[in-house]
């Protein structure tokens, strides 16, 4: 699948680290760096913007290194760019540590996942099919 991507950044376009890779790091495009307190949340921009086919997503998830070693994270994860958006890039980085984080310019600070998806049309009916799980929800199986 070909994308079209505007980068404005002073970084390399995002590429997979493997041939079985499912997403591709984004850098912090930065003019100086950012401290990023504990329990404190930052747009921090991209210098990317793309064009994707309709029927796609660009899904911005965290990096599992970051979480664990750094606790840093994405809010909305995973955060969801639509077909017709045409911004830059933008990730909304929380720190869910007790230190300080620093983030450099070029620093990965999260994955893209490129998904398709479709709409939904809603049929509206008076009840649902019936299963052997019905309503339950929540942890109702009593299974960790």
């Amino acid at each position: 699948m070909k994308i079209k991507i505007v980068n404005q950044s002073k970084h390399p376009l995002p590429e997979y680290a493997t041939n079985q890779s499912a997403g591709m790091d984004l850098r912090a495009n930065l003019e100086t760096p950012v401290v990023l307190k504990p329990l404190e949340r930052k747009l921090i921009p991209t210098g990317l913007f793309i064009e994707l086919p309709v029927g796609y997503e660009a899904q911005i998830r965290p990096r599992s290194g970051l979480a664990i070693k750094k606790g840093i994270t994405i809010l909305n994860s995973p955060g969801t760019i639509d077909a017709d958006y045409r911004g830059e890039v933008c990730v909304i980085l929380v720190n869910l540590s007790s230190e300080d984080f620093l983030i450099n310019d070029g620093e990965r600070i999260c994955q893209m996942v490129i998904a398709a998806h479709q709409q939904a049309e809603w049929v509206e009916v008076q009840e649902l099919g019936q299963t052997e799980r019905g309503a339950g929800g929540f942890g109702h199986t009593g299974k960790i």
